[in-house]
């Protein structure tokens, strides 16, 4: 028996088609009126049609993508708090990429944009932008925004006191992402067209690993049982097509940290998911460079709170044995030397493995995703005050659940993917007086109701009581849902743990099927959206306080009170009654004392009698397929090149004999490419550019070309000035012997 779903919502099966004699059925269904459903073995005309009719109107589908890389010198970078990771040249660019679908009655936009997470003041701005350009057509409602959470981007794009401490605010580095947001889902809105969405998952082994796996194993053992394992190894992919069943893009679903390229990397990457993005564009869109190209894939975060791509596992890099399992440290050196790798040799291979499995699976279940996705688009969303949640107790009490903003002092241990400086431990219940004396000293003790609220939680910083010279965490948070027919997205502002996104998609599910109009729901979770508030933890693990429950902010019962929140916005679509869902609190957008602690690009020197793009150390004559061509440049700072979007600091060129052109195939958001940018002494630097050449380069004569800016002071106003270089030509051949 097959399935039809209809726009509705509504099963109706219909026999397997016979395969001889040729005869057409046609079968009568009453529903709530009358429908005629004809069933087809071959190719045999059932009436007067010689293919089936659709069984629904299409939906109305764009897809877009656009550069949204920023600064790649100087800034710190998002995602491991080291004030050593600042950026320093460019491992792949950063793309956001939008999806709207549009049911006839409502639209929705999801984007996955290749940040660490999606900020409060970012979706802010954009929101801003939109309704400059469309008015009230995409609104905080129907518009989701997630990030990918690679942890190799530039910060500078919050408001919030704590992080700007690590990254600031910078106009610099929030245009590129506010305006590459802005253009893929300009893009995508001008490429709608009638098509239509299929739904398909599967299950990816040996590409994640729980990283707190003694947080899991405190959650009920019922609980556990039911699930075969300790992370989410489940893969959702949404494959979209155009009426003729072209595919358009893509997006799929997979619970793991974008962690891959570690703290050491200064490159500006996209990490895993992004090159599972890179791996699949070019699948699809052949012979064109990263970027181009018409067909969008989009690799989502999910509860990936607790999850890593290092699968082999933490041990202590000074001794080389294991770390203590319950708080991940070393006898000597601490959480520092307890570090998580592999699967590869460094943290490039990782990346590249996992990035290619997650790119196979999916590709897997896009080739064979079948069942169509039918039926009403809803959106619901609230903002909310996290710090009062309450729940009723009785018919005339309720009783207030979360707590005022605090981190606790295994926050600053950090993980097994990068563990603290200081002598911080995960799994710490008590403070220590140390520690605690120079809190109280400089930011203040933290209240006696807000240390209660979040027992056993020992607080290192009580930051919603400290809001100078802004608030440090934010209170007023979105909770967001969107649904296209039996899909359900739920845009989570923080990383869930593996059993709170467990927990949160059955709780979800229940009340979407309730009324019993939505049916066979799949529900799916996408992280760091729309504005972040660290982890999200279950009760149980949060009472172990490893570094996701000591940075759950909202205290203990944080997933309870998110869980009647998101209960509520299902409940609402399910009856049909968004509308009377309050709207909540607008939270704050600042315009003062906002900061940074990002020195200017001051102006750039060049060693005597030479000019910026010359060459420093020059290429060699001939290479090999599988070797690395290294040239270094006299350079500019890139902060100087402004707005880097659609532009490249890097080309490889190949010399077409037939045409006498050079055709560059490469550039510098190529995984084979690697641009490195030296900041040396006296205001000058360097820029090296490498390529890792790939067996498939053709046989040829080839260059490498550097682009870039250099600012200089010509009287008493600053000048910038475009540069160029380019390295000699060379050969690259199958062999260095000639026969």
């Amino acid at each position: 028996m097959g399935t039809i779903l209809n726009p509705l919502n509504i099963h109706v099966y219909r026999p397997a088609p016979l395969r001889a004699p040729h005869k057409h059925r046609c079968t009568v269904y009453f529903l709530t009126e009358l429908l005629l459903l004809c069933d087809w073995s071959d190719s045999v005309i059932c009436g007067s049609f010689s293919t089936p009719p659709p069984q629904h109107t299409p939906y109305l589908i764009g897809v877009g993508r656009a550069d949204c890389t920023g600064p790649p010198a100087d800034v710190p970078m998002m995602g491991y708090a080291n004030p050593q990771q600042t950026a320093a040249g460019i491992h792949t660019r950063l793309y956001s990429r939008a999806f709207i679908v549009d049911d006839g009655k409502r639209r929705v936009v999801f984007v996955t944009a290749d940040i660490g997470m999606v900020s409060q003041r970012l979706r802010l701005e954009v929101l801003q932008a939109l309704q400059v350009k469309y008015g009230d057509l995409y609104q905080q409602d129907n518009v989701v925004l997630s990030g990918t959470h690679t942890h190799c981007g530039p910060g500078g794009y919050f408001q919030y006191t704590l992080f700007m401490i690590t990254s600031g605010y910078m106009k610099a580095a929030i245009e590129p992402l506010v305006n590459g947001i802005v253009k893929s889902i300009d893009i995508a809105h001008n490429n709608m067209k009638p098509g239509r969405i299929y739904r398909n998952r599967g299950e990816l082994d040996d590409s994640s690993l729980n990283r707190s796996p003694h947080s899991y194993l405190n959650n009920p053992e019922e609980e556990r049982r039911r699930y075969k394992w300790n992370t989410d190894k489940q893969v959702l992919v949404l494959k979209f097509t155009d009426q003729d069943g072209d595919g358009i893009g893509m997006i799929s679903w997979f619970a793991v940290h974008a962690v891959s390229m570690n703290y050491t990397n200064r490159m500006v990457s996209s990490d895993n998911m992004g090159y599972a993005s890179y791996l699949l564009e070019q699948d699809k869109n052949p012979g064109g460079l990263p970027g181009q190209g018409s067909f969008v894939a989009g690799f989502s975060s999910s509860n990936l709170g607790d999850v890593t791509p290092n699968t082999r596992g933490p041990y202590c890099v000074n001794t080389g044995l294991p770390c203590d399992y319950l708080n991940s440290s070393c006898p000597i050196g601490g959480t520092k030397m307890c570090q998580a790798f592999g699967p590869g040799e460094d943290m490039f291979e990782s990346t590249r493995i996992i990035g290619h499995n997650v790119y196979l699976k999916a590709k897997e279940l896009y080739a064979n995703a079948v069942e169509e996705v039918t039926g009403f688009i809803h959106h619901a969303h609230q903002w909310v005050n996290m710090t009062d949640v309450t729940v009723q107790i009785n018919e005339t009490h309720t009783v207030r659940i979360t707590c005022k903003p605090a981190l606790g002092h295994s926050f600053a241990a950090g993980t097994i993917d990068g563990g603290g400086d200081l002598n911080f431990t995960q799994g710490a219940v008590e403070g220590d007086p140390f520690w605690d004396g120079i809190r109280d000293a400089l930011l203040g003790q933290p209240s006696n109701q807000t240390k209660e609220c979040h027992h056993p939680k020992p607080i290192l910083l009580s930051t919603g009581e400290m809001n100078w010279p802004l608030p440090w965490h934010p209170q007023i948070v979105d909770v967001q849902m969107i649904t296209i027919g039996s899909v359900a997205v739920v845009a989570v502002p923080g990383e869930m743990t593996t059993m709170s996104g467990r927990r949160l998609r059955e709780a979800v599910k229940e009340e979407l099927e309730s009324e019993g109009t939505l049916k066979d729901m799949e529900v799916v979770i996408a992280g760091l959206s729309n504005v972040y508030t660290h982890y999200i933890t279950t009760y149980e693990e949060y009472q172990v306080q490893r570094y996701e429950g000591a940075s759950t902010i909202y205290g203990p019962h944080t997933l309870s009170a998110y869980l009647q929140k998101y209960r509520g916005l299902a409940r609402a679509i399910a009856q049909d009654r968004v509308s009377e869902l309050p709207a909540g609190p607008q939270p704050p957008f600042f315009t003062e004392n906002l900061f940074n602690f990002v020195p200017l690009a001051l102006f750039d020197r060049k060693p005597e009698n030479m000019s910026f793009g010359d060459v420093l150390e020059e290429v060699y004559p001939v290479y090999r397929q599988g070797d690395v061509v290294t040239v270094t440049f006299v350079a500019g700072n890139p902060r100087n090149s402004g707005d880097i979007r659609d532009k490249t600091f890097v080309t490889v060129e190949i010399f077409d004999n037939r045409t006498e052109t050079w055709e560059v195939v490469h550039n510098d958001a190529s995984w084979e490419t690697r641009f490195h940018w030296l900041k040396g002494s006296n205001w000058q630097s360097n820029a090296t550019v490498e390529w890792q050449i790939p067996p498939t380069a053709l046989a040829g004569s080839y260059r490498i070309k550097h682009f870039g800016h250099y600012k200089e002071l010509k009287g008493l106003q600053p000048v910038i000035t475009p540069y160029e270089g380019s390295s000699d030509v060379f050969t690259v051949t199958a062999s260095f012997y000639y026969e």
